[in-house]
């Protein structure tokens, strides 16, 4: 079977800096960053963030290299392969697929009950219906369809991140009035129940959570194959990683910690809404509630994307049926997006009719799977370096270099696989585990099985 390393490329540096952007800014940094703040305290919230995006800044160090040196469409899978293991590609495209497959059922439950908000007489599902059919259109149209939309969808949600910022800035010092404040806060709500009011374990708890909110950054490597001129857009938008997340989550949590006293945040709504109400701003809920529907369907379509091509390029590689790798007159693998939606759809049925077994058990291995995947990018990227440094190569014909290899993807990679290990002391987190290992091991018998068939048919 023949095999391409891309698709049709037809998306802009715009495109590819706001899909970098928009797959990290999820619903969990408006609705839930106020339970890190309640468990952890506002300097531990503060150091577990900013440690988590230097971990993602690593990984996309690595991730660099490759993306450049092969820009191939679901990459990830396809540098596993090469330079780590047959076996391993394979496991990790299975858990990259399942992670944005089960969120895919989560945000268009999750958009079915915003709309609830403004009509509470439509049934959920109808929205959920409805959202469905525009995403899979969206990217059933052309790939320049889908990095259009997620430029706006991510450009609505940057915009209200800064106001955010800039506003609750201005409420620290005193410029806009707070009601129920005698005084400006500033920084009073840092120090007053002592730095850690919960202990350094709240740290320690909160840092296993914000790898996860970080994840969707990786989306880079996918775009890669069909992104124009990626020697250029693709270290562009890496170079820009950790100041984008360092500002958007650390910045908005810094604003945050400092407005909402700790025993407060996360109880009983998002800590926008709190805070955008606290400042008198009209409509708060309502304006809040419209940007978070716009980030489930960035994320949403992001999803759709992202377990779309991993399909696509595991039947491009040979290890899954060619009917998945057939695409239309604008280069979209139809049935591989129409798989990933039914994908979405059973995990949304299976929220619904077994959230206290099947689901259970997809969301604890999705949850650790992109730390998975970022275990594995950090592994091919020291492993590509030497047999490229084998082959006889000059490092500096490299178009993007890692800097400070072997260092940094070293780095990337123990610290993300702490960060996997690390949960077995976390009671609450611990049954991923459970259920993850198994998992891995049965994707790689799986694999192992289905070559010994496939040989044995062939003779």
């Amino acid at each position: 079977m023949s095999k391409q390393t891309h698709l049709n490329r037809q998306m802009e540096s715009r495109h590819v800096l706001m899909i970098s952007l928009g797959g990290v800014i999820g619903t969990g940094l408006f609705l839930s960053s106020g339970y890190t703040i309640h468990e952890a305290g506002p300097i531990g919230t503060l150091i577990a963030y900013t440690i988590g995006a230097i971990l993602v800044y690593l990984v996309m160090l690595c991730l660099g290299e490759l993306a450049v040196a092969m820009p191939y469409t679901g990459a990830f899978h396809v540098y596993a392969k090469k330079y780590i293991g047959p076996g391993t590609g394979f496991t990790v495209a299975i858990l990259y697929w399942l992670t944005w497959t089960i969120a895919l059922g989560s945000e268009f439950t999750a958009a079915g009950l915003i709309m609830q908000h403004w009509f509470p007489h439509v049934p959920t599902w109808i929205w959920s219906l409805l959202f469905m059919v525009v995403i899979f259109t969206i990217n059933a149209l052309s790939v320049r369809w889908f990095a259009e939309a997620e430029f706006w969808f991510a450009s609505i949600k940057v915009v209200a991140i800064i106001a955010f910022i800039i506003l609750g800035g201005l409420a620290m010092v005193g410029v806009f009035h707070l009601q129920g404040h005698d005084h400006a806060p500033f920084l009073s709500n840092y120090t007053k129940n002592g730095w850690f009011p919960n202990g350094f374990g709240g740290v320690f708890t909160t840092m296993l959570t914000v790898n996860f909110a970080f994840s969707g950054t990786e989306l880079i490597g996918i775009t890669a194959g069909e992104t124009k001129d990626p020697a250029h857009t693709i270290p562009t938008a890496i170079r820009t990683t950790l100041w984008r997340l360092i500002i958007f989550f650390v910045g908005s949590m810094f604003v945050m910690a400092a407005l909402i006293p700790y025993k407060q945040a996360g109880v009983t709504q998002s800590p926008f809404v709190l805070v955008f109400n606290e400042i008198g701003i009209p409509y708060a809920a309502d304006l809040v509630n419209f940007v978070v529907l716009t980030a489930i369907m960035s994320a949403a379509n992001s999803g759709l994307y992202a377990s779309t091509r991993m399909l696509w390029s595991l039947a491009n590689e040979g290890t899954l049926p060619k009917v998945f790798k057939r695409t239309t007159k604008r280069d979209v693998p139809l049935i591989a997006l129409a798989t990933s939606m039914l994908g979405g759809i059973l995990a949304l049925l299976s929220s619904v009719y077994a959230a206290g077994s099947v689901y259970l058990v997809l969301v604890s291995i999705s949850g650790l799977a992109v730390v998975i995947v970022w275990m594995a990018i950090a592994l091919s990227e020291i492993n590509f370096r030497k047999a490229y440094l084998k082959a006889g190569n000059d490092p500096k014909d490299l178009v993007y270099r890692t800097p400070g290899y072997p260092v940094v993807p070293w780095l990337a990679f123990i610290l993300s696989g702490l960060s996997c290990l690390l949960i077995w002391f976390d009671p609450n987190q611990r049954i991923a585990l459970y259920y993850t290992v198994p998992f891995v091991v049965i994707c790689y018998l799986g694999y192992y099985l289905s070559q010994k068939f496939k040989q044995r048919k062939e003779v």
